[in-house]
């Protein structure tokens, strides 16, 4: 039995385990500080009786009037614990966070076209494409540009009950990436 717990500083020297993916966008110290200090309530780990990090979720808060929103930066179970449900834990206590705390309208992330197995689990728990983003992630050098277009993915949260937020139809608008802010 594993616990859901925050993310300390200390956590930082412990998550090597889970960083060293092919998935998961690695950040410098100073980042994960940052979050830590800004959105303590958005960053959770999730930890092993005997004290070994499975996985971690990162999120803020930002956005303007409607547009307001829970934002998952990073969310990554290490390769051994993934398929036991620990992501969707992490993300329900974001969202829970994001609609009670912050009361966003909606919760956004971004995850590459190609990982087709988050898309899945995030589109079980509710997510929708709202866009695809050309070019969003750097490139790996494989030569294809699809590979690194990320879908901008959404939730809509209490504070939106006609769901403005979402769209049927995202997966056909398409935007530069330096249009997204």
């Amino acid at each position: 039995m594993s616990i859901l717990r925050s993310f300390r500083a200390t956590d930082l020297l412990k998550f090597n385990n889970i960083n060293l993916d092919i998935w998961t966008e690695t950040y410098s110290i100073s980042f994960y500080l940052n979050y830590l200090a800004r959105w303590p309530d958005l960053c959770s780990v999730q930890q092993a009786p005997n004290g070994r990090l499975m996985g971690y979720v990162f999120g803020k808060a930002e956005g303007h009037n409607e547009e307001w929103h829970g934002h998952v930066t990073a969310l990554t179970v290490a390769p051994e614990f993934r398929r036991m449900g620990l992501g969707p834990k992490m993300m329900n206590l974001l969202e829970y966070v994001s609609d009670e705390a912050y009361q966003g309208f909606f919760v956004d992330l971004y995850v590459r076209c190609n990982n087709h197995v988050a898309i899945k689990m995030y589109e079980g728990l509710g997510y929708s494409v709202y866009r695809r983003v050309r070019e969003y992630y750097g490139s790996l050098g494989s030569g294809s540009k699809d590979e690194e277009d990320a879908f901008d993915m959404r939730k809509p949260l209490s504070r939106d009950p006609m769901r403005r937020s979402i769209r049927a139809n995202g997966r056909s608008v398409i935007v530069s990436a330096s249009s997204v802010s």
